[in-house]
């Protein structure tokens, strides 16, 4: 078999506005102004990461979330009380605000939503800018369900929670980055490949969405070719909604690199964690790139069950954005535009043209539990070592520690999930454009079947130059 290279290709036109944003950006440097003690320093996302991590741990149990305000290129860190723990963050150079909800607290609140409230229909994450558990509502949620959730969300208190609707419905959207294709039983599955890896035995590998990789095996880089990739480990529902698909030639080069179109290529050199308020870019083989903000982390998604109608696929550990995604955009890439690993595209609500959120799985838990590196071993490793990654861009002195974006690898034991291939196959076919891959052709075309409710979008990576939807 030839070498193939799985490169990241383009499947549908890229966003002009995002492509627009991301070149001249990309590699802006950080303000090196110093800053005097005391006073909040002027940062890029992420090194705001890296200092957010830090101050994770500085401040232990006082520590109650963060953001970056990328109006003014400043961390803002939420704290509990206050003390030297507290002063130390502000010397730090990040902005503190004081307020009432600690992790603890959030995190509780969370538990009863899982306990009380898990409806299909339902997504709730932590907002720091907030400080509150914010619960989302599809258009499904009616009757005697929305009482349900409302009651629960009002018994959390005003302070703690707030109950929204969303538009549209939540489903997993299975496509990404390059389109990858698989043939089972009763149609055609497509999914987009995230981020080209290496598996810890040293094979090439890629990560895409869990839900792709519990519908179908084997994978190819075209809708008619043979297969060639195999998945080694895939989660879904439960802990994550992640794969690890090996390459079947061990000669398989794979880069690890993104193709946002238009002739940009974005090197990957690390994976690293979320922040609120960060802009990131997805690239999806529908859709193609789109950028946003980062609105939620730590987020529960209750997808419908495919295989059980009266069953429920709860997500969760994933990041909430404000990014369109559509069909065929599931396992697709999130990135930063200094090249940062961030997400594997899930699913969410709405389109490119009206809007809506879109859930991402984090990388960095990705790689911790899969044991896998970022394609060429860089920045990022797997089993949770370091993966803040980015954060070594950060400037004097705040190194230390950025060990603690490792965090993530608290997502480990995902693995346990294995048994979620339960959901392969036959749930995979609602929605009209999942069967038979003729609709999933149809590029942009394939976001009409969004509104058939809660489903599985599986779209796949074309190998080499442009996806085929």
């Amino acid at each position: 078999m030839p070498k193939r290279k799985a490169a990241i290709a383009v499947g549908g036109v890229a966003a002009l506005g995002a492509a627009a944003l991301l070149l001249p950006n990309a590699n802006a440097s950080q303000d090196k102004d110093t800053a005097a003690a005391g006073t909040a320093r002027t940062l890029k996302a992420t090194d705001a990461t890296t200092l957010a991590a830090q101050l994770k741990q500085s401040l232990g149990g006082q520590f109650a979330g963060s953001y970056y305000d990328s109006a003014k290129r400043q961390l803002v860190v939420n704290a509990v009380g206050d003390g030297a723990a507290v002063a130390r963050a502000k010397s730090a150079g990040a902005v503190v605000r004081q307020v009432e909800n600690s992790t603890a607290d959030l995190q509780a609140a969370a538990k009863t939503l899982r306990t009380k409230a898990a409806i299909p229909g339902t997504a709730w994450a932590v907002d720091p800018r907030t400080n509150k558990v914010i619960v989302s509502a599809d258009s499904t949620v009616t009757g005697a369900k929305w009482d349900r959730l409302e009651s629960t969300v009002d018994g959390l208190g005003s302070g703690t929670a707030t109950l929204k609707k969303t538009g549209g419905t939540f489903k997993t959207f299975v496509s990404g980055g390059d389109a990858i294709f698989s043939q089972v039983q009763g149609g055609g599955v497509r999914c987009s490949l995230g981020f080209n890896v290496t598996a810890s035995d040293g094979s090439p590998a890629f990560l895409t969405a869990g839900h792709c990789g519990v519908a179908a095996k084997e994978w190819s880089d075209s809708q008619t070719g043979q297969p060639i990739a195999t998945v080694d480990q895939a989660t879904f529902p439960g802990e994550g909604d992640f794969s690890l698909v090996k390459y079947d030639d061990p000669a398989t080069e794979a880069p690890s690199e993104v193709n946002a179109g238009n002739g940009q290529v974005v090197a990957i050199t690390q994976a690293a964690e979320a922040t609120v308020g960060s802009t990131v870019f997805r690239m999806g083989s529908t859709t193609g790139l789109h950028d946003g903000q980062v609105t939620g982390l730590d987020a529960t998604v209750n997808f419908q069950s495919e295989t059980d109608p009266n069953g429920v696929d709860t997500v969760t550990g994933l990041i909430q954005t404000d990014v369109c995604a559509e069909p065929g955009d599931s396992g697709g890439s999130l990135f930063t535009q200094e090249g940062a690993a961030i997400g594997l595209t899930s699913g969410g609500s709405g389109d490119c043209t009206s809007g809506g959120e879109t859930f991402f799985q984090p990388v960095t838990a990705a790689l911790a539990a899969t044991g896998a590196t970022l394609g060429d071993g860089g920045a990022g490793a797997g089993a949770g070592d370091d993966q803040a990654g980015a954060g070594d861009q950060a400037g004097a002195g705040d190194q230390a520690g950025a060990g603690d974006q490792a965090g993530a690898g608290d997502q480990a034991g995902a693995g346990d999930q294995a048994g979620a291939g339960d959901q392969a196959g036959a749930g995979d076919q609602a929605g009209g454009d999942q069967i038979g891959g003729a609709d999933d052709q149809a590029g942009a075309g394939a976001g009409a079947a969004q509104e058939q409710g809660t489903k599985h979008h599986h779209r796949n990576r074309q190998q080499g130059g442009t996806a085929s939807n």
